[in-house]
């Protein structure tokens, strides 16, 4: 009787794929559409100053594209500020989760306003470090040096690339701290116990309790920051605008310069061809990296 039973509610189950169809031909096209005219205008003569050159172009956008010393010099500037603010982020995001896991008066509220930062808008948190930090004149980091005599620092003329870093990292290291916090919940307290009778302390504990245990969350912190960072876009524009020169022109603000300053739209999707396929051998590395430690 339960197999006749089962046998009916089955027939009478309800298929869920023609429910799933709409969103999932929306979701479709909201990535493939885009995709599909990023490579067909990078085959193609378009670009706004002049209008009278349209055609096919061939592979004359990526020939061009690749051979300016812009592109290259993009690349290498998305990657030291990847690397970088990763760096950053891991480590400030470890000791921080480190720490706050410790039971102390008001953690409650550090808590909170560590991670407060993460909830700030790109555009916000580039304007208070500029105007209000960073400020050769009128920035706290100046009245500091003033203070004990020395001579304050233009940081975005002397030194781009590290006040971007600087910016980014801050922004992101609430991030890391949170989800490693969130893992040193469900680290053991009973093995660490153990260790410490064993008299395992400080460094010791750290190195061979606690970071094991929070590799798996920094790959994963690793691989979601790295889709973000590999875009960012808003605090160069409002910092640097890619500058001096070249020094803060990632591939994001590349591609903008191109398409909306110069005008070349066939230029510029063939620098967007190039960012999917850097992001894509990023991700690669990335996503075998973490299923590496996951299998660990």
């Amino acid at each position: 009787m339960s197999a006749v039973a089962a046998a009916g509610r089955s027939r009478r189950a309800v298929r869920t794929g023609p429910l799933l169809a709409p969103s999932v031909v929306l979701l479709l096209a909201w990535m493939i559409v885009p995709l599909a005219m990023t490579l067909w205008f990078s085959f193609q003569h378009y670009n706004l100053l002049n209008p009278f050159l349209t055609g096919f172009a061939g592979i004359s956008n990526y020939r061009f594209l690749l051979k300016s010393a812009g592109l290259w010099n993009a690349i290498a500037n998305t990657l030291i500020m990847t690397g970088s603010v990763l760096a950053l982020t891991i480590v400030f995001g470890t000791l921080l989760a480190v720490v706050f896991d410790q039971d102390f008066k008001g953690r409650g509220i550090a808590r909170l306003l560590v991670i407060a930062p993460f909830f700030v808008m790109p555009t916000v948190a580039a304007l208070i470090w500029k105007n209000l930090l960073m400020h050769p004149v009128n920035g706290f980091f100046a009245a500091i040096f003033r203070s004990v005599g020395l001579t304050p620092i233009d940081w975005f003329v002397q030194y781009p690339m590290l006040s971007l870093i600087m910016i980014v990292a801050w922004q992101w290291v609430p991030f890391a701290t949170l989800i490693l916090m969130t893992a040193m919940q469900s680290l053991d307290r009973e093995q660490m116990e153990a260790a410490r009778l064993d008299g395992a302390r400080g460094l010791v504990m750290f190195r061979h309790i606690i970071l094991p245990h929070l590799l798996r969350p920094i790959s994963v912190v690793v691989m979601i920051e790295t889709i973000f960072l590999l875009s960012v876009f808003a605090e160069i524009q409002v910092t640097t605008s890619g500058g001096p020169g070249s020094a803060t022109t990632t591939l994001t603000y590349f591609i903008y310069l191109k398409a909306l300053l110069q005008w070349d739209i066939g230029g510029a999707s063939a620098g967007g061809v190039v960012a999917i396929l850097l992001a894509n051998v990023v991700a690669a590395v990335l996503i075998r990296t973490v299923a590496r430690n996951l299998e660990n």
